[in-house]
């Protein structure tokens, strides 16, 4: 009965201000009992309202003729505005008295006991229904505020909730408004049951759904837990599978969610009736096709024979939509007409289309960006004025605005022009986020335990699409300072640049422990990037670097002997030895991928060659492939591969530099071996251990399989995955002998970045393998 509450309240409210009206009207008689021409109005009981508010609302004034009518009219015209709980009209002569008692307005809101909702999203939610502060107290708007906040947390599954409004008055005719709120258990959910399935069974139907009756995983996923919003996702997405499966005339007949009596449990009951499998007999194109039947009717997914699919239909219509817009058709619609024969179970689709009128774009108007630049957003704008509308490219133009990092969103809508009916605007809404960041922080390695960072880092300096930073990290094996620059725009064509000035200090995995070997690196680089596709970009740069070797009785030999080629012969120790770079880098890139950090679809393609010229001492050229694949299966399940290619060769008298040397093992390339354990080795006699070297050469293949944790749907930010590793490291002989690893792993994407951890086994280890099962990596893929 709780729906005839606020019918019940209005009419007491009205009655009641019918009473005060026929009181104030015989009131009025009682003073005024003859008409008489108003010669002054005097307003009395004011508070906080204006004496001119009053006037604009009174629709008698001076000079005018008081009658009884006009009275009742006066007191009626007051109480209307919703200022006064009680209004009287008295005569003294000719002088019109209004008497007033204004209603109480609310000094504050607050909220006791609630948790599930932000105070100050409440409180604007309150305002848009006339509860805020300041505002006159009306208490059938409490009223409703209450039973408004009710209904949300019955929405959320809170049915044992309660709101009771509290109102306590204060000085200068104010109140204040206390919001009680016990909100109870969040009901679970305890049963969900199908009525009317036979094709499919009810875990299989359960299995498209988000609510859960609980799992292991529940207090993380929270899916046993009632809600009105997920229980509608879930009645598309099971009337989807019925449609995608040839069940053109699927019903869900009613939802039934019944509460036990602690309310804390919650049954769900959907009746559904499946009908029949239907079975697509025919499908043709119909309405104005622009002469270009051929190439729309290669766009339909459906064909003659193939079972009905709501999908399918979906993507043709959509396909066909997009490619009429390509051709400036804004306004296509496309209207999938079937024709049912339900005594043979099969239907004839008729696509009707209209293209509707072609226009072109008149401007390209850009709102929101108070700090970047116009020509930041318009640079990446492929829709231009005075063209053709092409969705095409207003759906590219989307996707570049994303990729900038500078927009938490980034809206394109089209308006018509008033007046031309062939002309659109095309406006691009953009949100912008912040873009600069000082971070001083820790972090923790499986290899170099504590790494101490800080930087300072603007991806829009200034706003014009410009990056600059400054970091420096302090680890046990690497320490770095970087100050680099990046500019996407470096040219109005969109050649990029990226320079940077570094200082490098690093030991060599496995010698942490001696204090006086280390190598040092000092340099500073410059590369251009070249854009020829949306998807492809060839770089090309060059640069100067000094290395310096610092050596020690512990040294491995590999490295003594190449600081002897150049000239470096120590009988005592510490020595060392400086080369110089000077490089030519070229390379290209394809980058399909739908995102960089959680990718799911498309593929990444790379290749690179670094150049030592003769202007230095190290001469040397290095190749670099890399390949990898996506490919998405349903439910959030990822198949990915990655596989790289590194080679390495010396052209000048001079060996390959040792500094340039590759280095496979560990949760970057194979995991379940320690970092850059893997390839050539050197048995130190001093330390009894046999240390890695690294090499010219390396190849690294990686498979994985991710789906997301058992219980959590189709969670991107916690995952599980099972991989396949295989790499190895060589020096001149290229043997191809791989070593292997498999295992499991958990990714997540946390507060404080994407984390990745493994357990990875070797197949066929050898005795001298330096194993590591458990590693962890900051990163994204791989």
């Amino acid at each position: 009965m709780n729906f005839l509450i606020p019918s019940i309240r209005s009419v007491t409210r009205f009655l009641v201000q019918l009473v005060l009206i026929v009181a104030a009207s015989f009131c009025v008689n009682a003073h005024a009992a003859d008409s008489f021409v108003i010669k002054d109005i005097r307003i009395e009981g004011l508070q906080r309202v204006e004496p001119g508010t009053v006037f604009s609302y009174l629709p008698v004034q001076v000079g005018d003729t008081l009658t009884d009518e006009k009275s009742a009219e006066a007191i009626k015209a007051l109480y209307s505005t919703g200022f006064f709980r009680d209004v009287q009209i008295q005569a003294q002569g000719n002088v019109l008295i209004v008497i007033v008692e204004e209603r109480p307005t609310i000094s504050r809101i607050e909220f006791t006991g609630m948790k599930e909702f932000d105070q100050e999203v409440v409180r604007k939610s309150l305002k848009a229904v006339g509860v805020a502060e300041a505002r006159f107290y009306d208490k059938a708007l409490i009223d409703k505020a209450e039973q408004e906040l009710k209904r949300q947390y019955i929405g959320k599954g809170m049915y044992a909730a309660e709101v009771v409004a509290t109102v306590t008055p204060v000085e200068r005719n104010q109140v204040a408004i206390y919001f009680n709120v016990d909100e109870g258990p969040v009901a679970k959910i305890q049963e969900i049951n199908f009525i009317g399935n036979k094709v499919f069974s009810e875990s299989a139907l359960k299995s498209e759904m988000q609510l859960k009756t609980g799992g292991w995983l529940s207090w993380y996923s929270k899916d046993n837990l009632y809600s009105k919003q997920k229980l509608t996702a879930d009645l598309e997405n099971i009337r989807s599978y019925y449609l995608n499966r040839g069940y053109l005339e699927f019903v869900i007949e009613s939802t039934q969610v019944s509460i036990t009596p602690d309310k804390k449990g919650i049954f769900l009951t959907v009746s559904i009736r499946e009908g029949n499998k239907f079975t697509v007999k025919n499908v043709r194109l119909a309405g104005d096709l622009l002469g270009k039947e051929a190439e729309l009717i290669q766009l339909i997914t459906l064909k003659p024979g193939d079972t009905f699919s709501s999908a399918k239909l979906t993507e043709s219509t959509k396909a066909i939509a997009e490619i009429l817009g390509s051709y400036g058709y804004a306004f296509a619609t496309i209207n999938p007409q079937p024709d049912i024969r339900r005594d043979l179970s099969e239907v004839d689709l008729t696509l009707v289309v209209d293209p509707g009128r072609r226009v072109y774009v008149r401007q390209v108007n850009i709102t929101g960006n108070a700090k970047t630049r116009d020509m930041v957003v318009r640079r990446e704008m492929r829709q231009f004025e005075s063209s053709w509308f092409d969705s095409e490219k207003i759906d590219l133009s989307k996707k570049r605005l994303g990729r900038l990092g500078y927009f938490s969103e980034a809206d394109i809508s089209t308006q018509d022009v008033p007046g031309s009916p062939d002309q659109v605007d095309v406006n691009v809404k953009v949100a912008e986020k912040p873009t600069g960041a000082v971070t001083i922080g820790a972090g923790f390695s499986s290899t170099e335990k504590l790494i101490l960072s800080a930087g300072i880092n603007q991806e829009n300096a200034f706003g014009t699409g410009t990056s600059v930073g400054l970091n420096m990290s302090l680890g046990k094996i690497n320490q770095s300072l970087a100050l680099s620059n990046y500019d996407p725009y470096f040219t109005e064509d969109g050649i990029s640049r990226y320079t940077d000035l570094y200082y490098r200090s690093s030991k060599p995995l496995y010698y942490v422990g001696d204090p006086n070997y280390q190598i040092k690196s000092v340099g500073s680089n410059i590369k251009f990037g070249v854009p020829y596709t949306e998807v492809d970009r060839i770089f090309f740069g060059t640069g100067i670097e000094a290395f310096r070797i610092s050596s020690t009785s512990n040294t491995p030999v590999p490295f003594l002997n190449y600081m002897q080629d150049y000239g470096v012969s120590a009988p005592g120790y510490p020595s060392t030895l400086t080369t110089y770079n000077v490089p030519v880098t070229v390379g290209w890139s394809r980058d399909g991928r739908d995102s960089a950090l959680i990718p799911s679809t498309g593929s990444l393609q790379q290749m690179s060659a670094e150049v030592g010229t003769p202007a230095g001492n190290m001469m040397f050229y290095r190749l670099f492939g890399q390949y990898q694949k996506y490919h998405s299966f349903s439910k959030g399940n990822i198949l990915s591969y990655n596989g790289e290619v590194g080679y390495g060769e010396a052209y000048g008298k001079y060996p390959f530099p040792i500094t340039k040397n590759y280095y496979v093992g560990g949760i970057g390339s194979v995991r379940g071996y320690a970092p850059g354990s893997l390839g050539p080795t050197y048995y130190n006699v001093n330390t009894g251990l046999n240390q890695p070297t690294g090499g010219q050469s390396k190849i690294v293949n990686n498979v994985e399989y991710t789906v997301p944790v058992p219980g959590s749907g189709v969670d991107k930010t916690l995952r599980v995955f099972g991989f396949v590793d295989g790499g190895n490291v060589y020096n001149e002989n290229i043997n191809l002998v791989l070593r292997y690893s498999y295992g499991l792993g958990l990714s997540w994407i946390s507060p404080l970045g994407p984390l990745k951890f493994s357990y990875g086994i070797p197949v066929k280890s050898l005795p001298t393998d330096n194993v590591q099962r458990l590693q962890f990596q900051v990163g994204t893929a791989f």
